[in-house]
């Protein structure tokens, strides 16, 4: 499932943050190497992309009420995120994000802070009343626009820690896969045994969704996360215990692909973990290397102007995958960055979520008797 600050997400919402690109979306018409044209090749290609969808709000503020037991703090610090889940309109993003999609046309999407939330204030005299499904709304976005996408998903986080009001949310990872073109998925699920534990009434289930499938006649393992966020000690090796765990799930399988958001930057121990020697190898780094990447994170209003992401968290990692020489071939760009990708939001423009997205296109080896053209 999908929930992103360790606390702060189990509440109402799960957050994530957006990324600027160092040179703006790249074509993915065509597969080029890091910098210079791939040879003209019929090798087969996969497209994949990873994006948290973001729940709209920062809701630190009301599981720190929560947890010093101040509940009046709690419930003004829970309208106060309300709010902001208004303000930030995720139904609009939705078309955001799907537009971003429709650009793209990946192969598999890995999706973060899939949301089903359910706030009804009307009891307390509030006209609230919000219930948001995340994965039909962008779902539908999609179909308008012709495309159909299947799911796997998992729940990392169900949560109602008001007993006297009427607030929920159900937190998941999904992975989309595009039927036409991804053919006999297999679906695994795990959840982690690394977790923080209960917290304010609200448990916590990180996990991975996985698929095994077959693209442009390759077998393809692929998989999708949201490791644990917050600061602090025992943060960062809770981190690398739940990305040893998707790498013991993983196995030793390859072509092997790992999307998500993993709430550490290069350089940290879980970065080492999934990067070691003769393990996976972060595209980004591989193919841009120099270029910062930006994924994490925008204002939880997303009402900035420019984008004001700070930090590179979000990762596609593969295994497995070269090109005719034994090296890393294709593209990767970040989406969702640039002012332009904004949407009309109920008081200002909003951005399609506070984490920018992922988009990788690479040459997956040929399969097993297959000579390139």
């Amino acid at each position: 499932m999908k929930t992103r600050v360790p606390l702060l997400l189990s509440l109402v919402f799960a957050v994530g943050c957006s990324d600027s690109s160092v040179t703006g979306p790249a074509s993915l018409g065509r597969v080029v190497a890091a910098s210079t044209a791939a040879p003209a090749t019929a090798a087969p290609r996969i497209t994949v992309m990873t994006q948290n969808m973001y729940i709209g709000a920062d809701v630190d503020a009301v599981i720190r009420a929560l947890v010093a037991g101040d509940p009046d703090a709690a419930q003004a610090a829970l309208f106060a995120a309300v709010a902001t889940v208004q303000e930030t309109d995720f139904p609009a993003r939705a078309q955001a994000l799907a537009a971003e999609i429709a650009r793209a046309r990946p192969h598999v999407v890995g999706l973060q802070e899939v949301e089903e939330l359910h706030i009804d204030l009307t009891a307390l005299g509030f006209p609230v009343h919000i219930e948001q499904d995340f994965l039909a709304l962008l779902q539908a976005a999609l179909a308008a626009r012709g495309l159909t996408y299947g799911v796997a998903e998992v729940m990392n986080l169900r949560a109602a820690p008001f007993p006297a009001i009427d607030v929920s949310v159900t937190d998941h990872d999904a992975i989309l896969f595009d039927a036409d073109r991804v053919l006999n998925p297999r679906v695994t699920t795990h959840t982690y045994d690394a977790e923080i534990p209960p917290t304010a009434g609200i448990v916590f289930k990180r996990s991975f969704v996985a698929i095994d499938a077959t693209i442009d006649g390759i077998p393809v393992k692929i998989a999708n996360t949201h490791l644990e966020s917050g600061v602090g000690t025992g943060f960062g090796p809770l981190r690398a215990a739940q990305a040893s765990e998707l790498l013991a799930g993983v196995g030793t399988a390859s072509p092997a692909i790992l999307l998500g958001d993993f709430n550490d930057p290069p350089g940290t121990q879980m970065y080492s973990l999934v990067t070691g020697p003769g393990d996976f190898t972060d595209v980004w780094a591989a193919l841009r290397p120099g270029a910062p990447g930006l994924t994490c994170c925008e204002p939880a209003d997303l009402s900035n102007r420019v984008a004001l992401l700070s930090g590179r968290i979000d990762y596609v990692f593969v295994r497995g995958i070269s090109g005719p020489q034994g090296k890393l071939l294709g593209q990767i760009t970040i989406v969702g960055d640039h002012p332009g990708d904004r949407v009309p939001g109920p008081s200002h423009p909003v951005w399609p979520s506070d984490h920018a997205g992922v988009v990788a296109s690479l040459l997956l080896p040929p399969a097993p008797g297959l000579a390139l053209q």
